[in-house]
């Protein structure tokens, strides 16, 4: 019974993370403020915030102390996500991220979910993959949906974008527990095609680099939404826009016109949960 418990509420919690509307994920993470310094300065950072809730996104990824700083009225419009690992721009080794957080933690600050960030291929991929495990772990006794950000980085990967090896990195998040899985994109729809049929997670991109030209953006996400992916996660080219707010309702646009993804629950799973509560 505890385990039909724990999937319920992470059934619930993997709703929460979804568009009401059109079923898909508009995610802006905002834990770049601990790798690269501030996303917005102490004045502004409410005012993007309200932007995100008042422009079509779905949720927010932050570390665990930002949370302190979200005005509270405004995650009944968003979805609330922890990133429990990281790393600084000025460490000996970037791509090494380390846990600074626990999915405890992010229980009790109110998280629809949690996520952990994975660079494969990094001299360091041996202990983020042990992290990986122990948060999965950890998610799945709390009930809690567990967002795996799997990035080709190291020093022998010459195309980071190669779909094998984002099919591998998909299949990597899934095998140690993972939920969603976010990826870079191929560049292409039909090779993302072939990353999503490989995958047995539902899929949500990455936004990448800064775009200059806001309609290249655009056309970016919708290729990558006909691709079949979840969703996207698009974090400096919204809050380092000239106008976060207007960016954002841009992308929605783009991200909510699509069919429905499939159930963010596996399907197994799905059919357990049926069966316990039918």
């Amino acid at each position: 019974m505890a385990e039909a418990y724990c999937w319920a509420g992470k059934h619930r919690r993997l709703q929460r993370l979804r568009h009401p509307g059109s079923g898909a994920i508009f995610l802006v993470p905002l834990d770049h403020s601990l790798a690269d310094g501030p996303v917005a300065d102490t004045e502004n950072f409410a005012s993007l915030v309200e932007a995100m809730a008042n422009n079509g996104v779905d949720g927010l990824v932050v570390h665990k102390g930002r949370v302190r700083f979200l005005p509270p009225e405004l995650l009944r419009d968003l979805s609330l996500i922890v990133h429990l690992n990281g790393s600084t721009r000025y460490a000996p080794d970037a791509n090494a991220k380390i846990l600074v957080g626990s999915v405890e933690e992010a229980v009790a600050l109110g998280a629809d979910a949690v996520s952990v960030h994975i660079n494969i291929g990094s001299n360091n991929e041996a202990a983020q993959l042990i992290d990986l495990g122990k948060v999965s772990d950890q998610a799945a006794r709390w009930g809690v949906p567990l967002l795996a950000m799997v990035y080709p980085r190291g020093p022998h990967l010459t195309n980071p974008a190669d779909p094998a090896l984002l099919a591998h990195a998909a299949n990597i998040a899934a095998d140690l527990g993972a939920d969603i899985v976010k990826l870079p994109y191929t560049g292409s729809v039909s090779t993302m095609v072939d990353v999503v049929h490989a995958s047995p997670i539902p899929i949500v991109t990455a936004g990448g680099g800064v775009v200059a030209e806001t309609e290249k953006l655009l056309d970016g996400i919708t290729d990558a939404m006909a691709s079949g992916v979840a969703g996207v996660a698009v974090g400096r080219n919204v809050f380092g826009a000239a106008d976060p707010g207007h960016t954002a309702r841009l992308i929605a646009q783009r991200v909510h016109v699509t069919a429905p993804p499939p159930d963010l629950l596996p399907a197994e799973r799905q059919m357990d949960r049926e069966a316990t509560f039918s």
